[in-house]
């Protein structure tokens, strides 16, 4: 039996991984093939390597607090050559008001911090008052922000959050889809302080037993990659396949058969498979089933995607004029900058900038400035300056720039994401073979995408053992 897996970057490969082992496991005979469009493996991973700085053209890491990666790493051999992200990282920043505040690592340092005024900490202590959302409606993040948090909590902790993560807009995203933990919570405790108090037990537990628990100002876990970057991942999960891995091979189109499908290649070939797994950006994927499926086709497309800029910018440490202690920080659309935030790369990680050197890397665009994407690189790296001048007073000229570009960065889980899906399955129950996989779906980060990637494998060894009965 043959399986075809569009798409070559962690979700592809992780996937094809996870079928072969699974197969071994069982006996099975299982031919596969990865095709991928560009001319190498990793999708959206990329660690660039140029001038002794080291830039990630996508994602930096992931967390280790969920064990998708972490196993996988297990199985590839790779977990002792992981690098965790230095314990600086734990210090985040919002740029607020002129001044670049730390995020708040618990109760008595919020109060003491002055990112957030009086009368929004006031507003965030009613949150215990405020009954539990049961409406029908997909809820926005916004409408939560504003409802259990206040106006203040919306613009300078929720919204770059979601603008970190995402590079998306609070006002259209979904809660259940992009932060179904947080819907959770609500629902079950009836708040996010009663929430936190009721967990508050577990957490201490956790730290009497030395696992590592990362600051409440940022998402749990430790960032994690590996010194030479995360593309070690994605390099040496394509290396450890038995499968062919075709590069440089665009499917124009996916054609439903009595017995499977046919791929309809870019070149002209023609590739026929019984299970075709498609772990594509949803973008892409409607394209290929315009023709064939076009009511699938029509879904895919309602998945809106985000356009960014990333931008690495290496100096000499002694030009920068302060300390770059801490992971770095994000920007409230309020302040009025072209950047929605600048990570301190070299502050992270090892081996990211060359010895008395440092890296900034900046995200530029998303959902609420679209029009970043058409800017010149002269411009793009003008506006970077002069955020970076404002912010952290930097006025040396960058001895190092990279900028990359992204026109579909980061898929957008806006309201009425999880009915989309639920429509999608409804639609791939007629089309027994075709399975779907990637960010596009539940969840943007490393973790979601192998976890969906061992889902994917799961349905296929299901598919493979109906058959043959």
């Amino acid at each position: 039996m043959r399986v075809v897996i569009i798409g070559a970057g962690i979700s592809g490969l992780s996937t094809a991984y996870a079928i072969e082992q699974q197969a071994d496991a069982a006996g099975i005979e299982i031919q596969t093939v990865v095709v991928e469009k560009k001319d190498r493996t990793g999708g959206k991973i990329w660690s660039v390597k140029e001038e002794g700085y080291l830039c990630e053209w996508g994602p930096n890491g992931f967390l280790d607090n969920k064990p998708m990666t972490l196993e996988l790493c297990d199985k590839l051999g790779i977990r002792q050559r992981l690098a965790r992200s230095n314990d600086n990282a734990r210090k985040r920043f919002i740029y607020s008001e002129n001044v670049l505040h730390q995020l708040p690592e618990n109760g008595p340092s919020f109060l003491k911090s002055d990112l957030i005024s009086w009368p929004g900490k006031l507003r965030l202590a009613c949150e215990t008052l405020i009954p539990v959302y049961r409406g029908d409606d997909d809820e926005t993040l916004a409408h939560f922000a504003r409802r259990r948090l206040g106006e203040e909590a919306l613009d300078k902790l929720i919204a770059p959050m979601v603008s970190g993560i995402f590079a998306g807009d609070p006002e259209t995203m979904s809660l259940k889809s992009c932060f179904p933990r947080i819907y959770e919570l609500e629902q079950q405790y009836g708040g996010l302080i009663r929430a936190m108090i009721r967990l508050a037990k577990k957490k201490r537990a956790e730290i009497k037993e030395g696992k590592a628990v990362a600051s409440a100002a940022g998402p749990g876990g430790i960032l994690t990659s590996f010194v030479d970057g995360i593309q070690e991942l994605t390099d040496v999960a394509a290396q450890s396949l038995r499968a062919e891995v075709r590069t440089g091979v665009g499917v124009n189109g996916i054609l439903p058969k009595k017995d499977g499908y046919e791929l309809h290649l870019e070149d002209g070939g023609i590739l026929e498979a019984d299970i075709v797994v498609s772990a594509a950006p949803s973008h892409a994927l409607k394209d290929m089933l315009a023709e064939s499926i076009p009511a699938m086709s029509e879904k895919l497309a309602q998945i809106p995607y985000a356009s960014m800029n990333v931008v690495c910018f290496g100096y000499p440490a002694d030009s920068i004029g302060r300390d770059l202690d801490g992971f770095g920080y994000l920007i409230p659309k309020k302040e009025g900058c072209n950047t929605l935030g600048t990570l301190w790369d070299s502050s992270i990680f090892p081996n990211r900038a060359p010895q008395g050197h440092v890296m900034l890397r900046s995200m530029m665009g998303g959902a609420t400035n679209p029009s970043a994407i058409e800017l010149s690189e002269s411009e793009v790296k003008a506006r970077v300056m002069g955020d970076l001048k404002r912010i952290m007073g930097i006025t040396a000229e960058p001895s190092f720039v990279r900028i990359f570009r992204h026109q579909q960065a980061i898929p957008q889980y806006v309201a009425g994401h999880g009915k989309r899906l639920q429509e999608l399955d409804g639609l791939l129950a007629a089309y027994p073979g075709l399975i779907l996989t990637g960010n596009a779906f539940y969840g943007v980060g490393l973790n979601d995408c192998v976890n969906a990637s061992n889902k994917a494998a799961d349905r296929v060894m299901a598919f493979v053992r109906a058959q043959s009965r």
